[in-house]
């Protein structure tokens, strides 16, 4: 479990899980906390057990949602059975012992929180969900249920990197239409008319924009660190039939 320095605060517990420590097998080896993914449903509650210990809250209480690349944005005040999750991208909470969480395998996870409003909040980004705004999706609701966007902290956890992520010619054209200036997190790559794409550096520029107190990337890239992290991208450029999620989570406590 890696923390962040940031959200080392009083009533917070937080963490960004590797796939260390855990009781999956095989492709899922082995903290894989995928509801998703086609490893043993079994074995997947006990991962996701091991992060409810590490967090201090009861087993059980981890609230993760149906992942749809939305930018869409919920309050959690229980968890939800498997077949109950609500489909989008952005929890927060202001439940003590219940912690919540994003699952990811490339896309950024961010985690935020607001100390003095008694909140926290969990958002999955990937492209499509940075470029439409999940993250200032769920900063609007932590704001609406009493949090102010310059207390936050925000941290961003493990994500591939620039140096990973190639993208074919017409994937720029959504960035640069929303601003000409994002053409600086794309860069050429080898393969002609393809680009080297900078997804922590884009969210962290959506975190900045939205005002956010304090923000900060950890800097690591899940393709490229893999007895770290899951990779989807690792995964299909090998033929893989699946992969691993990493959980990142956060809760008062």
């Amino acid at each position: 479990m890696i923390e962040a320095d940031e959200l080392k605060l009083p009533g917070i517990a937080h963490g960004f899980f590797t796939r260390a420590g855990g009781h999956s097998t095989g492709l899922f080896t082995s903290l894989n906390c995928g509801l998703g993914s086609g490893d043993d449903a079994e074995l997947v509650a006990m991962n996701r057990a091991v992060v409810a210990r590490a967090l201090g809250v009861a087993e059980g209480q981890v609230a993760t949602a149906h992942q749809v690349h939305s930018a869409e944005a919920t309050e959690v005040r229980v968890p939800w059975s498997i077949d109950a999750r609500p489909k989008l991208d952005g929890l927060v909470s202001r439940t003590k012992g219940l912690a919540i969480g994003v699952l990811t395998a490339d896309c950024g996870s961010v985690l935020f929180a607001d100390v003095e409003a008694g909140l926290v909040g969990a958002c999955h980004a990937g492209w499509k969900g940075a470029l439409i705004g999940i993250t200032d999706a769920t900063i609007a609701l932590m704001e609406k249920l009493g949090a102010k966007r310059e207390r936050m902290v925000a941290v961003l956890g493990p994500t591939i990197g620039q140096e990973s992520y190639e993208v074919g010619p017409e994937f720029p054209r959504a960035f640069l239409k929303q601003s000409a200036d994002h053409s600086r997190f794309f860069k050429p790559s080898l393969k002609e008319g393809h680009h080297m794409f900078d997804l922590p550096g884009y969210l962290m520029l959506r975190l900045k924009q939205a005002g956010v107190g304090v923000t900060r990337n950890l800097g690591l890239d899940t393709y490229a660190d893999e007895a770290q992290f899951y990779s989807y991208r690792r995964a299909t450029h090998r033929g893989e039939k699946d992969y691993g999620r990493l959980m990142s989570a956060i809760a008062l406590v």
